[in-house]
């Protein structure tokens, strides 16, 4: 049956349908539905091969014997072979490492057992790590306290919202950002997510993990030389091409082009060391991580996707070529897809024997999946 515009502004139910419209979208936007209106076209990529045996709780811990915290951040070591993982010594998503005497930096072997670990009593909320060609460990600290949780911890204001570049043995050699202050560089940084280095030392940190139905939303990647130095901020807040919200990994591929885990826009966008937008892939999801090997094959990971904030695709690992954005492996999460505990890691990590590890911000810990 039809129904004319002039008879539906006529009907009595109008006011009902427009206050169900209403609310309908207050809820989907406060559930933070992403995506643009380019990747909203795509149909979702949700198979593959897989060739991947899964370890869960591969990593454990040995010099401190508690349980894991949320994890965020997985990166391999230059030898090719050991792990190194942060957490955020508690379960949940609060309060993190304010109050906590517990290591959030950790060096696994081979085999998952723990070498050192290090960093307590210095961050709020550790998130990515990166291992630059020198052995240093690079960690981003994704939140600063707010008043709350001042109230509960006194003393945990000055850390939070900066980059830390320790040695491999624990050592700080550098901090980018201002503890424990949010705000732009040079003088702060915001909530950064993500830290990568170039091969001639400059350091690109991925901006902000901030609520993204904040009208002062920021998303930007901030540029540093080797000595810290502050040299240039690549793209801004938005949805067009170079563009991000909430750019939540990155990396270089072996042309020496930024490769960025665009999350809440639902796609991976590739961009020039200046910043310069090249191409953007939304094949591979809602990724939070984002790991690159020598031949250029891109391994993500989608710890996120839902009914509401992505219709139709699910979480798990998608792996493809840079060179034309198609996945050809799809590893489905290692729990329900429904679960309410998460099913699938956001930082990713891939070895020289192709061996891929997840860092488990739900479930905690680090899962291993094993080339077959």
């Amino acid at each position: 049956m039809q129904m004319s515009v002039s008879g539906l502004v006529k009907s009595p139910l109008v006011p009902l349908v427009v206050v169900c419209a209403a609310l309908l979208g207050a809820i989907v936007h406060g559930q933070q539905r992403g995506g643009t209106p380019q990747t909203d076209k795509l149909t979702p990529v949700n198979s593959g091969a897989n060739p991947y045996r899964v370890i869960r709780d591969w990593a454990q811990f040995t010099t401190e014997g508690r349980p894991w915290g949320g994890s965020n951040g997985v990166a391999i070591d230059r030898d090719g072979r050991s792990v190194w993982a942060t957490d955020r010594c508690s379960p949940g998503t609060t309060p993190g490492c304010m109050g906590s005497k517990g290591n959030p930096v950790h060096h696994f072997d081979e085999s998952g057992k723990e070498i050192r670990s290090f960093g307590a009593g210095m961050f709020v909320w550790p998130h990515g790590i990166h291992v630059d060609r020198d052995g240093n460990v690079w960690v981003t600290d994704s939140r600063a306290p707010t008043k709350e949780d001042l109230a509960k911890f006194p003393g945990e204001a000055s850390k939070g919202s900066v980059v830390v570049k320790f040695s491999p043995e624990g050592k700080v050699l550098m901090t980018l950002g201002k503890p424990g202050v949010r705000g732009n560089p040079p003088e702060a940084l915001t909530d950064p997510t993500d830290v990568v280095t170039d091969t001639n030392g400059d350091v690109y940190v991925a901006e902000s993990h901030t609520d993204v139905a904040d009208p002062a939303l920021i998303g930007r990647i901030s540029v540093f030389d080797r000595t810290g130095k502050f040299l240039r901020t690549i793209g801004k807040t938005g949805t067009g091409p170079g563009e991000f919200r909430t750019p939540h990994g990155v990396e270089f591929d072996s042309q020496g082009r930024l490769i960025v885990a665009d999350r809440h826009n639902h796609r991976i966008q590739i961009l020039t060391k200046e910043g310069k937008f090249i191409a953007e892939y939304g094949e591979f999801g809602r990724s939070s991580g984002v790991a690159i090997d020598r031949n250029d094959v891109i391994y993500t990971a989608d710890s996120e996707s839902t009914a509401v904030v992505h219709p139709g695709w699910q979480r798990g690992i998608r792996i493809g070529s840079l060179k034309d954005g198609k996945v050809t492996i799809f590893v489905p999460p290692h729990a329900s897809p429904t679960s309410t505990d998460g099913a699938m890691g956001e930082g990713i990590a891939i070895d020289a024997a192709g061996n891929v590890y997840t860092a488990e911000a739900q479930l905690r810990g680090i899962t291993k999946y094993v080339r077959n």
